[in-house]
């Protein structure tokens, strides 16, 4: 049975960027583009991953990331952030992500962590 795996960023070349990345690992991979949207799919159908930027419009990363934990807080988070953000990196793993990737990143930078925590 595929992974799955939700996106939610709101840009979307940001979003193709990690679908073609993770696209050779074979999971099914969903969309969203902001927080609130992100949410929504996450509890509308299970995931085995959440790929989660901070900075979004409608609900942010962090807001989304609590809420998502206090919905289930077994599915585990990779947050993603630009440079210059490091401050947020302590914000999201105290509130349960269990990594977080700078953008710009390499490609097989964010596969091995989503090999990793998917065990693939």
């Amino acid at each position: 049975m595929k992974k799955k795996v939700l996106i939610v960023d709101d840009a979307a070349f940001m979003r193709m960027k990690i679908k073609r990345v993770l696209e050779p690992l074979d999971c099914e991979l969903l969309e969203a583009s902001n927080g609130q949207e992100g949410c929504m799919q996450f509890t509308s159908q299970p995931v085995d991953l959440v790929i989660l930027d901070i900075s979004m419009p409608v609900m942010n990363g962090l807001e989304a990331l609590k809420e998502m934990m206090r919905i289930n807080n077994e599915v585990p988070v990779v947050m993603c952030s630009a440079i210059g953000q490091e401050s947020q990196i302590v914000k999201a793993v105290q509130c349960g992500a269990r990594e977080f990737i700078i953008k710009p990143f390499a490609d097989e930078q964010l596969r091995k962590v989503v090999k990793n925590i998917l065990h693939l």
